[in-house]
């Protein structure tokens, strides 16, 4: 089983530099089960307690963006 560990600062960090609400774009997803383009928008819902940054895209995903995995960027 896949489980992930965060350290407390890095979650804290994470939580306010991507806030429920804020607009993110995709530079890159290693999701070998979906095709999710770079340049993708979406609104950030949460950040959940290992740091995955749970993300309503555009194209109507709700996948998240994890940490140290996958790369997106903040744009609002």
């Amino acid at each position: 089983m896949f489980a992930m560990h965060i350290r407390p600062e890095v979650l804290k960090r994470l939580r306010e530099e991507y806030p429920p609400g804020c607009t993110v774009e995709l530079i890159e997803m290693n999701d070998p089960y979906r095709s999710m383009p770079t340049g993708m928008r979406g609104k950030v819902t949460l950040v959940d307690d290992a740091g995955g940054i749970h993300v309503a895209w555009e194209n109507g995903s709700t996948l998240a963006a994890i940490h140290g995995i996958d790369r997106i960027k903040r744009i609002d």
